[in-house]
C-alpha cells in the first residue's frame, strides 16, 4: 500500500474541513456579515447551546444526537490516520496507534491534567478581560452559553457539549491538521498560523474580539502541541474553559442579570 500524496491529503483535509469545522467557519463568517448588516454588532446576540423543544425529552433527544453526529468527523480523521499508519506498517516501518500518535490517550493522566487546568486558567481569565473589552468597543455579540430550559439533565449535557466542542476542535484543528500541514511541506510557523486562524473564523459570528481571542488561544494550543506532541492536555483545557462558561451561565448567569 503506497503513502498518500499531498495532492491526495490535500483533498482529503478538503473533505474533513468541508464536513466539520471548515463548515462552521464558512456559516460564521455568512452569520457575522447577517450581523453586521442589520443592527450594530453590540446589539447582536450569540447563543450556543440552544433548546431544540418544548418538549423535554425530544429536547434531550436532539440535544444527544446533536452531540453524537458531532463526533462523527472525530472518527473520521482517526481512520484516516490509522489507514496512513497501516499503510507504514505494510511497507516495514511500524509505529505506535493513532491515538499515542496524537497524545489522545491515558498514558500520563497526572501531568495531562496539570498542563491542561494550567492552560486553563492561562487562557481563561485573559478571555474574560478580552470579551469585556470587545463588548465595549462593540465589536463583540452579547454571548449567552447556554439557553437550555432547566431540566435534570441540562448540567450533564452541557458537560457533554464541552467535552464534544473540546475533542473535535483539539482532535482535527490541532492534532489532523498539524499532521497533515506538516506532510505538505509547511513549517512549523505557517502552520500553527494556519490551524490559529481557522480556530478564530468559526468563532467570527460571536464577533471580532471571539474571533482575536480564540486566535489566540488557538496558537497558543497549537505551539504546545508542537512541544509535547499531545492532544490530550488541550482537550482537558478546552473542556474546563467550556464547562465553566456553560454550567455557570446555566446555574448562575440569569441570577446575576447576565442572561
Amino acid at each position: 500500500m503506497l503513502v498518500p500524496s499531498r495532492r491526495r491529503l490535500r483533498i482529503e483535509v478538503l473533505i474533513v474541513l468541508a464536513l466539520s469545522l471548515g463548515q462552521s467557519a464558512v456559516y460564521s463568517v455568512v452569520q457575522l456579515l447577517d450581523k453586521l448588516t442589520s443592527a450594530p454588532l453590540a446589539q447582536g446576540t450569540s447563543t450556543l447551546n440552544r433548546s431544540q423543544s418544548t418538549r423535554e425529552y425530544f429536547d434531550l433527544t436532539y440535544q444527544l444526537l446533536e452531540i453524537f453526529f458531532a463526533l462523527m468527523p472525530v472518527l473520521l480523521v482517526i481512520y484516516f490516520l490509522t489507514d496512513q499508519r497501516q499503510s507504514r506498517t505494510v511497507t516495514g516501518h511500524r509505529s505506535g496507534s493513532v491515538f499515542e500518535k496524537l497524545g489522545f490517550n491515558f498514558a500520563r493522566p497526572g501531568r495531562d491534567l496539570i498542563q491542561g487546568f494550567g492552560l486553563a486558567v492561562l487562557i481563561g481569565l485573559p478571555s474574560l478581560g478580552l470579551y469585556a473589552a470587545g463588548r465595549a468597543l462593540g465589536i463583540t455579540t452579547a454571548i449567552i452559553p447556554s439557553a437550555l430550559d432547566p431540566y435534570w439533565w441540562t448540567v450533564p449535557v452541557l458537560i457533554l457539549s464541552a467535552v464534544r466542542h473540546a475533542v473535535v476542535e483539539e482532535v482535527i484543528v490541532v492534532g489532523y491538521l498539524l499532521d497533515r500541514f506538516g506532510k505538505f511541506g509547511w513549517s512549523v510557523p505557517l502552520s500553527v498560523l494556519a490551524s490559529a486562524t481557522l480556530r478564530g473564523s468559526y468563532h467570527l459570528y460571536q464577533g471580532f474580539g471571539p474571533f482575536i481571542g480564540n486566535a489566540v488561544m488557538g496558537a497558543v494550543f497549537a505551539w504546545v502541541y508542537t512541544k509535547t506532541r499531545r492532544v490530550m492536555p488541550l482537550v482537558i483545557a478546552h473542556a474546563v474553559l467550556n464547562t465553566v462558561a456553560f454550567v455557570g451561565f446555566s446555574l448562575f448567569g440569569k441570577a446575576a442579570g447576565l442572561g
